[in-house]
């Protein structure tokens, strides 16, 4: 599992202390990317866009192998945002689940199964992919 931010069963009992969770904002990823975890999902990426995007603080992109499990994580996902205090986040993506897209605010979170993913490599648009960026030239 690939992560910016790794997860431990102890910092869910340490969130008071730990400085990456003084915000609402650093609550609910936590909370996602524990949610994630909790589900299985892979590839389990965190981008954080505070200071980069108007859009929200954290990107969290993760793949399901399977467009059932895809559609499992996410709904499973909404309703713990929602039980936890965050309010309703909005799902796109649902009935096909080859991408759902989770809108909670402040994490936005994009499923993915495997093939799908690897299309669209959201992680190199926003400059955390393996690959650099080709030279350009002017003609």
């Amino acid at each position: 599992m690939q992560q910016a931010q790794s997860l431990s069963a102890s910092a869910d009992n340490q969130r008071g202390t730990m400085p990456d969770t003084d915000t609402p904002a650093d609550r609910l990823h936590q909370l996602v990317l524990s949610q994630l975890d909790d589900d299985q999902a892979q590839e389990i990426v965190s981008i954080p866009l505070a200071g980069k995007s108007s859009i929200a603080d954290y990107m969290v992109v993760a793949t399901g192998r399977s467009t059932r499990q895809v559609a499992s994580m996410a709904q499973k996902l909404a309703e713990k945002i929602k039980q936890e205090g965050f309010g309703n986040a909005r799902v796109e993506g649902l009935p096909t689940a080859d991408w759902v897209l989770i809108d909670a605010g402040d994490v936005v979170v994009h499923l993915f199964r495997p093939e799908v993913r690897s299309f669209y490599n959201l992680e190199r648009m926003w400059g955390f992919g393996d690959e650099k960026p080709a030279a350009s030239g002017t003609a």
